[in-house]
């Protein structure tokens, strides 16, 4: 203690080193998510202009540029596409391009939520059994022609949150108790996703053979649009349960280690867990109910960011949501130019990458010193 104090025998200079240190661990913390967040969006615009450039009738990348910006109050600049171009990007690409963003972020960040409020890195909206859990809710709506509306709160989505609902809460009850890991939660929702998919053939085979294929065309995952409709219908989802995941950030971070430091630090971990259960699981619902059913977005994207970018939900939230808009904008130009001019369903593209990242986790898992 008396030779870290002296500065006569080097304290000053050891106390100096340490702050130093501390600093520039100060700055690496501040700088990493922040370049994160710059190549995320990045990503994102990337992702964009493929998406609107690319297809069976390719548009020049300076003419979507120009037509765009043309559309901002306050500019005006001449369009650079024709009549027939500037419908095909307004109609078509447009809104299948954004419905693919919300899409994607709303599983990123609800795949993140999962992973933080069950403290478990497997946690996800696929292999939780909601998606399967939203899409019986979605298939009962769809399949038997519910067409019951109250604003933005179709019957659709109120069928698949209900669905989501009643999976995750499931799985987190067959996984309570002694003994619990993340292997239980992972085979709780293995036996609510078989559970749901179950009923959801059952429900099939109660419909007429041209309502179940497109259906059955849906459950594959796919991005189709009919105009802007389906992304109207889910934009407040993503607005407002996404806000709710990002606030809840902190709370994220501060429940892994543990409800009694929580408590000491002003969060009721209770509420906690049940404001991002019903956020994660809304947002879940709402995707899955204009998409279909999309896996391993949830899981891919929120690994990716903690592994690069930062272990703190207050970053990996928000970056989950960015990368996994970015992420299924890709795919999607896979989906329209892989097999053209057939079209293969972006489920089976998220699948394709999904399961091997999943395989690779539970290795690495396996590989980890305990």
């Amino acid at each position: 203690m008396a030779q870290a104090l002296d500065p006569a025998i080097g304290g000053s200079s050891l106390s100096g080193d340490e702050s130093n240190g501390e600093d520039r661990a100060s700055e690496r913390a501040f700088r990493l998510p922040l370049l994160g967040l710059v190549g995320v969006i990045a990503a994102v615009i990337v992702a964009a202009l493929i998406s609107a450039t690319q297809g069976a009738a390719g548009l020049p990348v300076g003419g979507v540029l120009t037509t765009l910006l043309d559309a901002v109050p306050g500019i005006n600049l001449e369009p650079g596409l024709d009549a027939r171009q500037q419908a095909i990007l307004t109609q078509i690409r447009l809104p299948r391009l954004v419905l693919g963003l919300l899409v994607g972020g709303a599983l990123g960040s609800a795949g993140a939520a999962y992973q933080g409020i069950f403290r478990n890195p497997l946690a996800d909206p696929y292999l939780l059994g909601v998606s399967a859990g939203a899409g019986l809710g979605a298939v009962l709506a769809i399949g038997f022609g519910l067409d019951l509306s109250w604003g933005p709160f179709g019957a659709v989505p109120a069928a698949a949150f209900v669905g989501a609902l009643l999976a995750v809460s499931g799985s987190a009850l067959i996984s309570r108790g002694p003994g619990s890991s993340p292997a239980t939660l992972l085979l709780a929702g293995v036996a609510m996703a078989a559970l749901f998919s179950a009923a959801q053939t059952y429900a099939l085979q109660r419909l007429s053979e041209t309502r179940a294929r497109e259906v059955l065309s849906w459950l594959f995952g796919q991005l189709q649009t009919n105009g802007w409709d389906q992304v109207l219908l889910l934009i407040p989802y993503v607005v407002i349960c996404g806000a709710i995941l990002v606030a809840y950030g902190r709370h994220l971070d501060v429940l892994r280690v543990g409800d009694a430091e929580a408590r000491a630090l002003g969060i009721d971990p209770t509420r906690s867990r049940i404001v991002v259960v019903v956020a994660a699981s809304l947002l879940t619902a709402a995707a899955v109910s204009v998409s279909g059913l999309i896996a391993f977005v949830g899981l891919v994207i929120p690994h990716v960011i903690r592994l690069l970018i930062s272990h703190s939900y207050r970053v990996i939230v928000p970056l989950s949501a960015l990368g996994g808009a970015a992420f299924l904008a890709f795919v999607d130009v896979g989906s329209r130019t892989l097999l053209a001019p057939a079209e293969l369903p972006v489920g089976v593209i998220t699948a394709f990458v999904g399961a091997p990242f999943f395989a690779f986790v539970l290795w690495r898992g396996r590989q980890a010193p305990s």
